[in-house]
């Protein structure tokens, strides 16, 4: 056996490492954490001085197994973890639960998985670090205090099922709070000018120095512009440089990922760590923008190599948050040489991103020339304003223009001819179009990981994961929006005349952005009120900075826990004593017909509509499920009484009726026992009699073609084609049949009896990544 057992995270990067070790050492994965707070109750002895109780996973228990034989048969155990907190929590928790020695124990870490760093690591080894680990359990510990005392309080108070945690609800606060400022925004229309103009060596455009209020202001500036003599009043050319972006820390790689790649912050994480795995980058969870010397001299040479020196400028950056993690470097290509990857498509674009942000750091910053001219003649005492530039040296931006591709800030406004100061100019067309104050943009994900960052809340290794959870518990959700028709005016001034004509767009067009839902505005409002100090933006960003506190050894993590727990306990307890129940109620108005309060609130299967109320008529209320597309925020009168039209009767069909209804999990036909789901582009308000039969007769095709056999004697046994191969249904039960069994000849009986004999499921072995 090798007198030496290394233990990663993941199993590719144990495959990678393996192969720069000699048969001396074994490199096997832990698959993320063995160990965490047990699943049962709360798991913290918060008497006891906040100890947590520890159990490894039941789907680790094999492997823990193998992994202390391997221990029992090794002269050295190397935790080869990643260097953040997590890893270093990982290191510690393989250290107990495996039962290993000061002695025969050694902590290693490394930013990239190369040989030399490797070889470097091994050289340089630690003690596992338990103010790291104790910064990690701290969070760990917080996050389930929090979501074990918030969630009974939820459940009672506002709707059953629900959870609530420390950086998530924070995330979704942002995304309420963003809502809000969409509704409360009232757009405001202006009038942008825009004139092309003939000099004596070329044309251009130029923009009137300021907007116009209104359509008025709009005509008579275009009546002063008929009689104008228009000319060049003075002619600025100013020296100008731009320098090249830090290179990448976690977020800003996850924000231009989805600006250049329209890739979403888990993909680009999960891209990042196969790079990373592969030996292709260093480590994908920092907020450092530092590169180490080797890195620089690397990029140096590279860049001389490839573009000459004048193209090469040392610049050192330093992170800018003040919540920054460890030391690390930023995220950059391991071998600067290696401009491209040969690989999947996916990994190879994220790769160049990556290499292209890291050589352009080190290089020159590119020389421009800036020109504006000043466009007088009006006797308004306005002018127009045409500005260009143009590059005299193009520095770090000859790694973008060569590919076609700019940095993401970076516009070219174009040359302008020359022209001398006086000079004459006629104008061609001068338009005044009518344009509209656009309200605050929605968050994508990328730009809330930037608002994340920006407050100091969760740190690079938390981003994707938050963002994710928010979605999957339904509190937000990713809207298509396809805008709405708007008119707008066009004035025109050509040849002497001005013509108006009305035109269209489509305004407040959206693709990917984050949305809240009801039942995450409900929860955000219940806990800001009740809960201030949870939702608090700068509270949350002090409990990560004594996270930071922790990890530096300056403060007890047990005492920060403390500090944090008892009133915050007092608030659940008080909140669960004193608040009301939250529903969201919204009154709409009353019933035409029958005088009946109608409300839109939230139900326990979701938002509904409700029409009167028993208390106050001695009726029992009616309920209609809301649609998906609709809210109990925005709902109307009108369409609340279109749902209770339902179900609708639309007609028959094979001597069945044919209805069309919502229910607990959306709309759907029914015919006869038959229900049918309505895809979401069909309304079940307004669907035909047609087109549900269309989906009758589609249902019904799919349903033959599960089906391989029935029996007479017991309707509700049948053998059913799934994505596993045949199975058996009984009622609504489904078994496993034998690989030996002929299912063309199969009896009644032996269905009966399989399903009677099933054998005990066993634990389905599932791979952990580190989160």
């Amino acid at each position: 056996m090798a007198k030496n057992l290394v233990i990663v995270e993941s199993p590719a990067k144990a495959k990678t490492i393996e192969g720069y070790l000699g048969n001396q050492y074994i490199v096997k994965s832990s698959y993320g954490h063995v160990r965490d707070l047990a699943k049962k109750g709360l798991s913290v002895d918060i008497e006891n001085d906040f100890t947590p109780v520890y159990e490894v996973t039941p789907e680790k228990k094999a492997l823990v197994a193998e992994l202390k034989k391997l221990v029992k048969s090794s002269e050295i155990v190397w935790l080869a973890t990643d260097e953040d907190r997590e890893g270093e929590a990982i290191s510690w928790h393989l250290f107990e639960t495996l039962g290993l020695k000061e002695e025969n124990t050694r902590r290693i870490t490394f930013n990239e998985i190369t040989k030399a760093a490797i070889l470097k690591a091994i050289e340089n080894p630690r003690k596992v670090n338990k103010e790291l680990v104790d910064a990690q359990q701290a969070r760990r510990v917080l996050d389930r205090i929090v979501g074990f005392e918030l969630s009974p309080v939820l459940w009672r108070k506002v709707k059953p099922g629900l959870s609530a945690g420390r950086v998530q609800s924070v995330a979704v606060k942002l995304i309420v709070d963003k809502e809000d400022e969409i509704e409360a925004f009232n757009s405001a229309g202006f009038y942008r000018v825009v004139g092309s103009f003939q000099a004596l060596n070329g044309s251009f455009k130029a923009e009137l120095n300021k907007n116009l209020s209104n359509l008025n202001e709009a005509s008579s500036l275009l009546e002063n512009c008929i009689n104008a003599d228009f000319f060049v009043e003075n002619t600025v050319k100013k020296p100008a440089s731009k320098s090249p972006s830090a290179p990448f820390t976690t977020s800003t790689l996850q924000q231009e990922a989805s600006l250049k790649l329209g890739y979403s912050v888990t993909k680009t994480m999960s891209v990042a760590q196969r790079l990373y795995e592969s030996g292709w980058i260093t480590y994908m969870r920092t907020d450092s923008m530092n590169l180490s010397e080797t890195a620089i001299n690397a990029a140096k040479d590279e860049i001389i190599r490839k573009y000459g020196e004048e193209y090469w400028k040392l610049t050192k950056y330093t992170t800018k948050s003040a919540g920054a993690q460890e030391a690390h470097e930023a995220i950059r290509p391991t071998d600067f040489s290696k401009s491209d990857f040969s690989g999947e498509n996916d990994e190879k674009k994220l790769y160049e991103l990556i290499w292209k942000r890291a050589i352009a750091s080190q290089m020159a910053h590119a020389k421009l020339e800036r020109t504006t001219i000043t466009i007088g003649g009006l006797t308004t005492g306005n002018h127009f304003v045409a500005k260009g530039e143009v590059i005299l040296f193009d520095g770090f931006l000859k790694v973008y223009l060569a590919s076609n591709v700019d940095e993401a800030d970076e516009e070219e406004n174009g040359l302008l001819p020359a022209v001398s100061d006086s000079e004459k100019l006629e104008a061609l067309e001068i338009k005044a179009t009518e344009r509209f104050t656009r309200p605050p943009a929605r968050y994508a994900e990328a730009s809330l990981v930037k608002k994340l960052e920006e407050l100091g809340i969760g740190r690079p290794s938390t981003y994707a994961p938050t963002i994710t959870t928010i979605q999957n518990r339904g509190y937000v959700e990713k809207k298509e929006n396809e805008g709405q028709l708007r008119n707008y005016q066009e004035l025109t001034l050509l040849a002497g005349s001005i013509n108006t004509i009305t035109k269209t767009e489509t305004t407040g067009k959206e693709k990917n952005r984050l949305s809240p839902t009801d039942i995450g505005v409900l929860v955000t409002r219940f806990l800001s009120e009740n809960f201030e100090n949870v939702l608090d933006y700068n509270f949350t960003a002090k409990v990560e900075a004594e996270f930071d506190e922790i990890a530096g050894g300056r403060i007890k993590w047990t005492a920060m826990l403390e500090d944090f727990y008892k009133p915050f306990h007092v608030t659940v307890e008080n909140t669960l004593e004193h608040s009301a129940r939250a529903t969201g109620e919204r009154e709409l108005g009353i019933h035409p017909s029958n005088g009946r309060k109608v409300i839109a609130r939230m139900g326990r299967f979701g938002p509904m509509a409700q029409i009167g109320d028993e208390e106050l008529d001695g009726e029992k209320p009616l309920f209609a499920s809301l649609l998906k597309n609709q809210s109990i925020h925005t709902i109307s009168l009108e369409e609340v009484l279109e749902l209770f039209k339902l179900p609708r009767m639309l007609g028959a069909y094979e001597e069945l009726d044919v209805k069309a209804n919502i229910g607990r999990f959306g709309p759907y036909v029914q015919h006869g026992k038959a229900f049918i789901s309505i895809p979401k582009e069909d309304d079940p308000i307004s669907i035909t009699l047609e087109r549900a039969i269309e989906l009758i007769v589609l249902k019904k095709e799919v349903d033959a073609n599960r089906l391989v056999k029935s029996f007479d004697e017991r309707e509700d046994v049948t053998l059913l084609n799934g994505r596993w191969g045949v199975y058996l249904k009984i009622g609504k039960d489904n078994f496993k049949l034998p690989k030996e069994v002929d299912v063309e000849k199969i009896s009644l009986e032996e269905c009966l009896t399989i399903a009677k004999n099933q054998p005990q499921k066993s634990k389905a072995k599932k791979i952990f990544k580190k989160k």
